[in-house]
């Protein structure tokens, strides 16, 4: 299941180029913060995949709500929240 959703969120991530050392940015809309930089497209997507990972992983620890994406649903009660 949990990388059903990490597939579907990266085939929703939008990407495009911005004046900076790390030109190539990527987002996931339907998941909020989730964004990352890369010198190439490829570098690019793999940070955001990571960041992706620790969003879902740290969402699920401290109870937040994860958006479906595609019919795909992270149940929260999958992780025990933890004290941070």
């Amino acid at each position: 299941m949990l990388t059903d959703y990490i597939q579907a969120a990266m085939r929703h991530a939008r990407y495009e180029m911005i004046d900076d050392r790390k030109p190539f940015y990527g987002a996931i809309p339907e998941c909020p913060s989730v964004w990352a930089t890369g010198e190439t497209l490829e570098a690019c997507r793999e940070e955001l995949q990571r960041v992706l990972e620790d969003w879902i992983v740290l969402g699920l620890r401290l109870g937040h709500p994860i958006p479906a994406i595609d019919s795909i649903a992270m149940p929260p009660e999958k992780l025990e929240p933890i004290d941070v």
